[in-house]
């Protein structure tokens, strides 16, 4: 099956945002848009007193709403829409495979209560090997509008994987715009005498390897991307505090997920937790081992 945008679509003010981004995003790729509705007939409360055609019923006229919206403000873009009954997590998992990438909403919740509250998106982003883009509602400009900024990625090259860049890369490449590398490291502990006169020859030198890890990183994908212009953005901090400053006007900000798996189930990782809570951009994350 040739690749797609897809959307997954609940009906939420989220979801609809998802759809409106994902649709351009399958302009700029020159592929369909796949419109995805998942109902899941044994959790979703409002099954206990709608019968299985009327949810059906409800759930393709919405397909078909928004499917006109897009059209109308998009005439050339092709839209696919399916409606589907099943566990949205396995359902979106599985278009996923698909997907490239798959657009979910978010409520970018914050604090405490956004990190607690379960949330489909969450489920399928630990879950897919594939790249997903989270999108809010206030994500979105006027029409005719466009961020003034580039595309950030937030690198750890201690663990760096090719796909986040490789995805960062491409949508610089895609939106004819310039592509920030982000790496932010913390100075190791110092024990013994002298602390205070080692901390500054310390700091040069992780500072110079961290550069150094940095530039071996980007070199096969700068010399990939000729175009795209790059900034290396490398210095001592939190990622998560820097990402956030930098997505006040990026177009896209991509983080990276490592794939693993502990007895508790998958992750997502700290600083993509914060990112998607807090990032005012779209966020892709994109899966690495």
């Amino acid at each position: 099956m040739p690749r797609t945008v897809t959307a997954g679509l609940d009906g939420s003010p989220e979801s609809l945002a998802a759809a409106q981004w994902a649709a351009l995003e399958a302009l700029r790729r020159a592929v369909p848009l796949r419109l995805l509705l998942a109902w899941d007939v044994d959790e979703n409360p409002r099954t206990r007193v709608v019968d299985p055609e009327t949810a059906r019923g409800w759930g393709e006229r919405t397909l078909a709403t928004v499917e006109r919206r897009l059209r109308r403000r998009h005439p050339g873009l092709r839209v696919e829409t399916a409606w589907v009954a099943g566990d949205p997590v396995q359902e979106l998992c599985a278009a996923a495979e698909e997907a490239d990438p798959l657009v979910l909403g978010s409520r970018g919740l914050g604090g405490l209560a956004g990190f607690l509250a379960g949330s489909v998106s969450l489920a399928v982003l630990a879950r897919t090997r594939r790249p997903v883009v989270l999108v809010r509602p206030h994500d979105l400009l006027e029409p005719g509008e466009e961020r003034t900024g580039g595309v950030v990625v937030g690198l750890d090259v201690a663990s760096a994987g090719d796909e986040p860049l490789a995805f960062g890369f491409a949508a610089a490449d895609r939106y004819g715009c310039g592509l920030r590398v982000v790496h932010r490291w913390a100075v190791p502990a110092l024990y013994g005498p002298d602390m205070v006169g080692a901390r500054p020859l310390l700091l040069t030198e992780v500072a110079a390897d961290t550069r150094r890890a940095l530039d071996e990183a980007l070199a096969p994908w700068a010399e990939k991307f000729p175009d795209v212009a790059v900034v290396r953005d490398c210095a001592q901090g939190r990622p998560a505090q820097a990402l956030t400053e930098l997505s006040r006007d990026a177009r896209l900000v991509v983080v990276g997920r490592r794939v693993r798996r502990s007895g508790i189930g998958a992750h997502i990782g700290a600083v993509t937790h914060a990112a998607l809570h807090h990032c005012l951009a779209p966020v892709a994350v994109v899966p690495h081992d």
